[in-house]
Formats: structure tokens, sequence, C-alpha cells
């Protein structure tokens, strides 16, 4: 940061000065919590927004909401609210103007962007995009695809790696039952390709259906030794383990800021320069482009920026961009050996917990003994998804997800369907007691309370046991609790 930058502006930045006083308690009280030799901190859940609210019950009264759909969007840490919240007076557009307030905003953008590089151990060369999510992120990279490139995908992954290879030749490599089988799968799709040139492989880090762990570095091996290139799709990886583009040797990593304690509207994609450097800009406009002029002939001419501002044309989200690299650095300060410990612990309660209701059927690739992170996929004999979900919520205050979590071809593999068979997230077909292909995903991490999965697995064991304490109806496409 420049000499001129380094004073009160620049305080704000770092969470301290005007209006940072509340950034500096929380960063305080965030190190106190998980700080080295305090034997207690890998019992205590990281502070997150929305920890103490209440929620109205059906059955009369309130409880503090139980949020167990992190896989969908992780609430924020107060660390990142307090950071954005000092920065927030301080706000300007970045790369622009000669005003101060410009400067400070261009600076910590440009910081931000090192702090992710940093958290996500990018190589030299190796470039940090700022995008809209994952989804925004991949179809980045699938735009900027050389001419004649093969694309591998496995039928497991979400839609946000699925679907956005459009204008190339794809192959979906049908579901794994194990990793070794994954990585045997791919490999013999390589070989086999024809002609053979450019070919990316796009794979899940942690399954958003089933949470289990992907073998990344394996199947990264797999892509190179056969001239391939590999994209890591980290949205369900990077919130509950370190990633690193180096040791995992993946060309790049993409993830949304949704998913790792920050707000909605930023994401990530980080890895290699070329294909991006020589592909035209995802959007055309200001800031992509480096220089413009009139041709005599009453065209215009175009020279575009070969860093990452190619593809980061218009006013960027900057407060977005912050959150991102305030979460990467609250997530790095406060220890990923110590979040996988803990949060481990917590699979191991819910999974114990619904082993011991026989209703239950919990849904898995790779079976019982594949490590995961903190989301699990189950369907309960007799019930609709769509009405088990909704019971949750109305008669308990717990959030979770039920549907195919953009992951459809992925859950009717698990559901032993047919691929073709009819059904939609919600279950618009399907009223409280019929059977749907749907399922209901539970999902948790750094912000859980203990609490809040005990209070999970005990709904479930009573709603098996003993059955909706209300009446319920689908609505919209939805399964709702029947008022008034």
């Amino acid at each position: 940061m420049s000499a001129y930058l380094n004073s009160a502006g620049s305080a704000a930045v770092s969470g301290a000065g005007a209006g940072a006083a509340s950034a500096s308690a929380s960063s305080s009280a965030l190190a106190s919590a998980v700080g080295a030799g305090d034997a207690d901190a890998a019992c205590q859940p990281l502070p997150v927004l929305g920890r103490d609210v209440t929620v109205p019950l059906v059955t009369g009264g309130e409880v503090t909401y139980a949020a167990l759909d992190y896989a969908a969007s992780a609430p924020a840490l107060q660390r990142v609210w307090d950071d954005v919240a000092a920065y927030a007076p301080y706000y300007g557009s970045v790369h622009r103007g000669a005003g101060y307030l410009s400067q400070l905003s261009t600076d910590l953008f440009e910081q931000s962007r090192a702090a992710v590089a940093e958290f996500l151990d990018c190589r030299d060369g190796d470039q940090v995009v700022f995008t809209r999510s994952t989804t925004d992120s991949l179809n980045l990279l699938a735009q900027a695809l050389p001419a004649g490139c093969q694309v591998f995908v496995f039928e497991t992954e979400h839609h946000a790696s699925l679907l956005p290879w459009r204008d190339a030749h794809v192959t979906y490599l049908n579901a794994p039952r194990t990793p070794a089988q994954a990585v045997a799968t791919l490999e013999r799709a390589l070989a086999d390709r024809d002609p053979y040139g450019p070919a990316l492989v796009c794979v899940t880090g942690a399954s958003n259906v089933t949470g289990e762990l992907w073998p990344v570095r394996e199947l990264a091996a797999a892509a190179h030794a056969h001239g391939a290139r590999i994209v890591l799709d980290a949205a369900q990886l990077a919130p509950h383990h370190a990633v690193s583009i180096a040791d995992l040797d993946v060309d790049w990593v993409a993830f949304s800021g949704h998913k790792l304690y920050a707000p909605f509207g930023s994401g990530v994609l980080a890895g290699r320069a070329d294909w991006l450097q020589e592909a035209e800009p995802y959007l055309a406009g200001g800031g992509a482009s480096r220089q413009v002029a009139r041709r005599e002939d009453g065209g215009v001419d175009v020279a575009w920026h070969t860093t990452a501002a190619r593809h980061e044309a218009g006013s960027p989200n900057v407060i977005g961009v912050y959150a991102i690299a305030s979460a990467c650095r609250a997530l790095t300060e406060a220890g990923f050996d110590r979040l996988v410990e803990r949060e481990q612990s917590l699979v191991r309660r819910v999974r114990e917990g619904l082993a011991a209701v026989p209703a239950v059927k919990v849904l898995s690739l790779f079976g019982d003994d594949a490590p995961r992170v903190g989301v699990i996929s189950f369907v309960v004999e007799g019930w609709n998804s769509s009405h088990f979900a909704a019971a949750l919520s109305a008669e308990y205050g717990i959030g979770v997800r039920d549907g195919l979590f953009c992951a459809h071809p992925l859950v009717r593999t698990l559901l032993g369907s047919e691929p073709q068979e009819a059904g939609e997230c919600g279950s618009p077909e399907g009223g409280p007691g019929e059977r749907s292909l749907n399922a209901i995903r539970v999902s948790f991490g750094a912000g859980t309370p203990d609490e809040h999965v005990d209070r999970f697995v005990g709904a479930v064991r009573e709603l098996v046991e003993c059955g909706a304490r209300w009446q319920y109806r689908t609505e919209g496409g939805r399964c709702v609790a029947v008022v008034g």
C-alpha cells in the first residue's frame, strides 16, 4: 500500500480505525476462540450471522433456528460481516478514480486478489479472476476453451460443472462406485479420445449430494498423463478443507463466496493464465479493454488486457471480493485442522443418529467408510421428501434442503431410478406420504452448534416414530404447513 494510503483510510482495510471498533473486537474474539494453545478451541463453532435468530413453530412458540443447509449457502462469518462494515464508509469505484477512496478501494481489491491466491496456494503465473459464483467461473472457463477441446465430466457433477460446456465435444462419464473406479474410468476415456488434441477434465472436490471426497490428486495425475487439463469445482471442498492448487496439481479451481461464509454475489476462478489470456473477454466493456480507438473505416480497434482484468469487465463487486478475502483469512487463522476435526465429530453424530433409525437410508457412492465433509443426503421410507423437510422446518425450526440438489443425474442414480424418469426439485407431483424422486439433505460446517445437529437427529427419529403433528399440502410445487 502506498504511503499516501497508509493512513486513516487504510486502517479501515485492516479492520481498525474509524468505524472499525466492532471489527477489531470480532477479530480479537475469534482469535481468542481458536487461538493456539486453547485446548477447547476445536469444540467451539465459529461465530456466524443468524446464530441467535428465532423462528415460529406451527405448534406454537418459537425456537432458535437450526440452519442446516450450508451446502446451498453457508451463513456469513461474523468476522467477515464486521470487516465489510468497517470498509463500507470507504467504498469507492476501483481502477478508475483519482480520488482517495477510489485508490483505497483499488488497493483493497488487489490485496484481496493476493489473499485468495495465498489461500489457494497458487503457483507463480497463476491468475485469480473474480466472478459472480462457481457457475459463473466455470462458464467463463467454458468460453475460454481452445478450438476442438474435448471435455470429460462425470454424471455425478453439480449442474454448475455439468452443463457449461455446450460449445465443446463433451463425454459424460458414468457414476463410479469407488475412487479407484473414478480414476480408471477417466483414464480409459482419455486414452480412447480421438482426435488427440486439447482436453479438459472437470471434477468436484466434494459431492454436494453425498459429501464424499473425490480423489482429486489422482484424477489430476491421470489427466496430465494423457495430455489433458483439469478444473476442480471446489464449491463444497473449500469451506471444509484447505485447497492447494500446487499440491493437488490441478490447472484451475472454482468456488463461490456464499459457500465460504461470505455474502452472495462473488466467486473465483484461479489457475493457469494461458487459455484465459488467449480467449476473447468473457464480457466486453470497460475494465477489460486496455485501449480503444476508432479506425478510418469507422470501426473500432480494441486492445484487451492480458491480466485477470481481461475477464472482469464492468465495475466489480468490491465488497463481495473483500468479503471472500476476509473469509479466506478467517478460515486460515482458525486452522483447517481444527475445523476439520470438529466437523468430523458432527458428521459422526449425524451418521450414527440416522443409522439408528431403520426407515432412513443414507445415500452414498463410495460406501460408509468414504471420507466426507458435512453434507449428508437421505430418504425416509414411507415419506415424501418434501413433506419430511417441511415438517422439520414447521415443527422443529430446522432448515434442510429437499429435491435433486442441482445434481439430477446423480440423485436419480443413487435412488435407483432410470435417468429418464420424471421428477423435479420440490416434487410438485408428490403429496404427503407419496413416493418422490427426491431426497433430503442436511449440511453443516464451521458455524454449526452441537445442539443443532442433536436437535436434527432427535427430530428425524420423532417424525419417523410418531409422524407429523400438523397437516400439510402441496402448494406452488412445495409441501407446506396448512395454516388458517
